[in-house]
């Protein structure tokens, strides 16, 4: 599936694409760690469903938001450039599932919302298993998780996830988000852990 990129996706994507080791004091006025639930449903291959917990521990920077939007302005091809400077970003937070291992988020990014609410956008690396790398599959293409989230003034909302997403420029020059999955995983019921 392929999303039409916005100058807003444009700058939903580069900021999605990082972070990864120590934990940076809050940035943007964060003063604490903030913990999130939600409940996410995979309509792609028969319909799946999993509690799915997110951690931010703090916001990504300026200079790193900067970093990667000149990556991918710079690339008609900005996958694996961007894959290499995600990786080497500090962790902004961690994602998982109630019966797996946390896997490190790259990218955290908030921006206000005309009713009192707020839009976040999270991006890390996706987790490659073993046979996906040993057989090089198409999928390999895809290496960005990508989250968007929309909560209301109570920390309540909703969004989507894109597991598996290619990053690249179209011949208009348009940032392009093209999903491995025929459609985004959606992610409902989420909420602010006190």
């Amino acid at each position: 599936m392929r999303i039409g990129a916005s100058l807003t996706w444009f700058g939903l994507a580069a900021l999605a694409i990082a972070t990864a080791a120590n934990a940076p004091a809050p940035v943007s006025g964060q003063e604490a760690v903030e913990k999130f639930t939600g409940f996410a449903i995979n309509m792609n291959s028969g319909p799946k469903t999993a509690v799915i917990d997110f951690t931010i521990e703090r916001w990504s920077s300026d200079d790193e938001r900067n970093q990667l939007l000149s990556i991918i302005q710079d690339n008609k091809d900005p996958t694996q450039p961007l894959l290499r400077a995600l990786q080497k970003m500090p962790r902004v937070g961690r994602i998982r599932t109630p019966t797996s291992l946390a896997w490190d988020l790259r990218y955290a990014h908030e921006s206000a919302l005309e009713d009192g609410g707020r839009r976040i956008v999270l991006a890390t690396d996706r987790p490659i298993g073993f046979q996906e790398a040993r057989y090089n599959t198409r999928s390999m293409e895809y290496p960005f998780t990508i989250i968007e989230i929309r909560l209301d003034k109570e920390d309540r909302g909703e969004g989507k996830i894109l597991a598996g997403t290619k990053i690249y420029i179209d011949k208009k020059n348009n940032l392009v988000l093209e999903n491995y999955g025929q459609q985004p995983v959606r992610f409902n019921e989420i909420r602010k852990q006190k």
